[in-house]
């Protein structure tokens, strides 16, 4: 009897310790709202910490996905990714952002970030000129949408930078093939720099090699011709 007794207690107590840590969770739930995350938020991104900064705004659009300061918290966690020099991810947040604000206000400078995302990733011109060309698509982007806003005047530098970039990258594959004796697709890059990036100043660079390209191309076309001849 005793122990019966004593196995109701402790099934009480443990019911009644669920209870009290089950009603501490939702307390500690309702405790943060939509407004204390916010700020926590924006105070962990102004003191730099970004990771927390992003734990902060992830949560106030879990607990409050119908809450008007979503809209900064989407962009407030791209920023934050964008500080981790977490690119890949920071153009996502931003895409994200577009495609659930797209007329928000902060539009141009989501814009400008997702360019700037790419150009941060440019490196030497001997490297993979894919950041360089979305850099540009993103930069265009915001120039096409929003010419009068501040940030599409200082996209077109940055548009003009990239093109230099990507015109230096021509040469400098032009000018291996050149080197190698590859003379036809030196030609070709050569040729390219002068039709998608004139007045860059690359292209007096490639106006000095396209005539030694021909003219290699020239001898090794006479020597091949002579070897064939009959008279040979």
């Amino acid at each position: 009897m005793r122990n019966k007794k004593m196995k109701r207690v402790i099934a009480i107590c443990i019911l009644l310790l669920f209870v009290s840590s089950g009603c501490a969770w939702f307390e500690t739930k309702e405790e943060e709202t939509a407004g204390e995350l916010a700020e926590q938020g924006v105070s962990a991104f102004t003191k730099r910490q970004y990771t927390l900064a992003i734990e902060k705004f992830e949560k106030l659009k879990t607990w409050y996905p119908f809450s008007d300061l979503v809209v900064l918290a989407d962009y407030k966690i791209a920023d934050s990714y964008y500080r981790l020099k977490r690119y890949d991810e920071a153009v996502m947040a931003y895409n994200e952002f577009e495609k659930l604000h797209p007329n928000n206000e902060k539009m141009p400078y989501v814009l400008c970030q997702v360019g700037h995302c790419y150009l941060n990733q440019i490196n030497t011109t001997d490297r993979d000129p894919t950041p360089t060309q979305d850099c540009i698509k993103a930069f265009k982007r915001l120039i096409d949408f929003y010419p009068d806003s501040e940030y599409a005047r200082k996209a077109e530098v940055h548009v003009k930078t990239c093109q230099k970039n990507l015109a230096a990258h021509e040469f400098s594959v032009g000018f291996f093939y050149y080197k190698t004796k590859q003379y036809k697709a030196a030609l070709y890059r050569f040729k390219t720099i002068l039709a998608e990036y004139p007045d860059l100043g690359i292209n007096h660079k490639a106006l000095e090699y396209i005539p030694l390209c021909e003219a290699h191309m020239e001898r090794i076309e006479k020597q091949t011709e002579k070897k064939l001849s009959p008279d040979t």
